[in-house]
């Protein structure tokens, strides 16, 4: 079993002391085109894992925020050949591209397949925030076919048992959502984040990201001081919806990207 893009990012953001910068844009938002170059410039700009969301019709850990992006992505036409493009973009580009989706659009596009087309476009793996252990059925076999990573969540709530069966499945890292509820820019991180962190950590050597809430540098430089990667969505989503133009939506996600990969170095 090969090292992934993924495993890769983090190792290089680890020896420079910096938690990686994980950055998540839905695929076909404003359209498909403008997507794949924002998230070009996120790359460029100093992201080292980027997450294409797959646009489903019922979002139900999305805030208002992505939740609209993604409703604007369904209602362009944006399909899985769309947001296998932009893997294949980002990939092709030399950076790590994971898919964040709900299960319902895997299972029914077929495991293997997905599996297999997803591999073809040099995608890392998958983020799946609504797949449990118990239901995961053959996408553990599967991916490893493909050597492909899974990312499962833990969760504030999550007893040590409940971590510990989740962590074995992982591959890549671990997504560590620093609170219960959607996703969505928070004022501060979440107390209860670096706990989570050190819990999970009791359970696996690999990588921990935090997700949920952080959109500033300030929260990244926090957030980096006990996890291994920041993970960052609705902030760039906002700044690419409320941009005049695609130009100016582009360079927005640029420029936030430049001043977080400054956020995530240690001091």
């Amino acid at each position: 079993m090969s090292s992934s893009a993924v495993t890769t990012a983090f190792a290089k953001a680890a020896a420079e002391n910096r938690a990686a910068l994980v950055g998540y844009l839905p695929a076909g938002f404003p359209d498909k085109d403008t997507g794949i170059k924002a998230a070009l410039a996120m790359a460029r700009a100093g992201a080292d894992v980027i997450e294409v969301g797959l646009p489903y019709s019922d979002p139900l850990m999305d805030g208002p925020v992505i939740a609209d992006a993604v409703y604007r992505s369904l209602k362009g036409g944006t399909r899985v050949k769309d947001v296998l493009d932009t893997v294949a973009a980002i990939s092709t580009a030399g950076t790590a591209a994971l898919v964040m989706t709900y299960w319902n659009p895997v299972d029914h596009y077929g495991v293997a397949a997905f599996a297999r087309d997803l591999a073809s476009a040099g995608g890392s793996g998958l983020i799946t925030p609504d797949l449990t252990p118990e239901e995961s059925g053959d996408w553990p076999r599967v991916s490893d076919e493909h050597d492909l990573d899974r990312v499962y969540l833990v969760a504030p709530s999550s007893p040590h048992a409940r971590i510990a069966a989740i962590t074995r499945l992982c591959r890549g890292f671990v997504y560590a959502a620093s609170l219960m509820g959607i996703t969505g820019t928070r004022d501060s991180v979440s107390a209860g984040a670096a706990g989570l962190v050190a819990r999970t950590r009791e359970h696996t050597t690999l990588p921990v990201a935090v997700g949920l809430g952080v959109s500033t540098p300030e929260q990244a430089h926090e957030v980096a001081g006990f996890a291994d990667g920041v993970i960052v969505g609705s902030a760039f989503v906002r700044r690419l919806a409320a941009a005049p133009t695609p130009q100016d939506g582009i360079a927005a996600v640029r420029e936030l990207t430049e001043a977080l990969a400054v956020g995530v170095r240690r001091g």
